[in-house]
């Protein structure tokens, strides 16, 4: 991992008046790519519905802005993997960068960020749910130590065709002592 952000840019916690930014770089990832299984854009309202329940339930969102105009070029959120209590030192993290910030290692921080976070706060592993298409994001993962676990063929269908779903795991700490409860 790396030791921080990359020149010219910085992380940090995602704040309210970040949302329409971020409803711009998902409703692009929605409209334009296989990383989203959404058919329609989402709106500002469901939006600001996400950011709050995430706030509420705990959970980070994290950005990465540019370091002068602090505009955010990418962001990620983990929550829980499955909603059973014995999945409770597990989360699945969702990690989407504006278009014109692809390739300059956003999707990384804000992975590293992710994985620190959920490391820190105790659980056991991060869940990766990647579309088998998009080989920069399966790469990524796996440069950062997330491992392939499962593909799930024709579990989507989008553009006019059946997409499969690729699971990487990263292993992290865990608790010290699991409980049941």
């Amino acid at each position: 991992m790396s030791d921080g952000p990359m020149p010219g840019t910085r992380r940090r916690p995602a704040r309210r008046d970040d949302l329409p930014r971020i409803l711009a770089i998902y409703n692009d990832a929605v409209l334009t790519t296989t990383a989203v299984f959404h058919y329609a854009p989402q709106t500002l309202e469901t939006r600001v519905a996400w950011f709050e329940e995430k706030q509420a339930a705990g959970w980070p969102v994290i950005v990465v802005a540019d370091a002068v105009t602090d505009i955010t070029l990418g962001f990620g959120s983990y929550g829980p993997f499955r909603a059973w209590p014995a999945y409770k030192y597990s989360v699945e993290h969702s990690v989407y960068v504006h278009e014109e910030a692809r390739g300059r290692g956003i999707g990384r921080q804000v992975v590293e960020a992710l994985v620190g976070e959920a490391d820190a706060a105790g659980y056991r592993t991060v869940i990766a749910g990647v579309v088998a298409d998009n080989t920069a994001s399966l790469a990524l993962h796996r440069r950062l130590g997330f491992e392939d676990v499962a593909r799930f063929r024709d579990v989507g269908f989008k553009f006019g065709r059946w997409l499969d779903l690729c699971f990487l795991q990263k292993m992290l700490r865990g608790p010290a002592t699991p409980v049941e409860r």
